[in-house]
């Protein structure tokens, strides 16, 4: 009786030890000199381009400005070209991010265009013409205390760099 006690009285203290070193690390993420760490759109892959489904690969750079490294648990996101909605989801791939590094973070994309066939039809008609897109999502980053970081990229793509020859 008196070996199972002490045994149970080790555990709740390796418990909580490694509770307070787990929370040492992430203090960090608490302190006022945490920087966001910067998120940009960097390539667009059209993976398969169906009738009824498209999908790609949405490759995103982050850049982690901090002195420890960065865990990325997730992103949800919402993606238009000119003002319709052409995906929306939530990737949950996780990814660590080095210390004053970067690595890329890619998300898979499927989408139905048939509903705005008409208007993208339209807007191919003059390959050569830019069209207007926008990236709006949230960065899930932390382990124990997490956070996120809001993403707005805009731009412009050109279709007739998508058409093969």
């Amino acid at each position: 009786m008196l070996c199972q006690e002490r045994t149970i009285k080790i555990l709740r203290t390796m418990a909580l030890l490694s509770l307070l070193v787990g929370l040492s690390g992430c203090s960090s993420w608490l302190s006022s000199d945490f920087e966001e760490p910067q998120v940009q759109l960097a390539k667009v892959d059209i993976i398969k381009a169906r009738l009824l489904e498209q999908q790609f690969m949405l490759r995103f750079r982050i850049d982690n400005p901090n002195d420890h490294s960065l865990p990325v648990r997730g992103l949800a996101y919402t993606v238009h070209l000119n003002d319709i909605e052409l995906a929306s989801g939530e990737s949950s791939g996780w990814l660590t991010v080095p210390a004053h590094g970067f690595d890329y973070y890619e998300v898979p994309v499927h989408t139905n265009l048939w509903r705005h066939m008409k208007y993208i039809v339209r807007l191919l008609e003059k390959p050569d013409r830019p069209i207007a897109y926008r990236l709006d999502g949230d960065l899930k980053i932390g382990l124990l205390f997490s956070r996120q970081v809001h993403i707005s990229n805009n731009g412009e793509i050109i279709p007739g760099s998508f058409i093969p020859e």
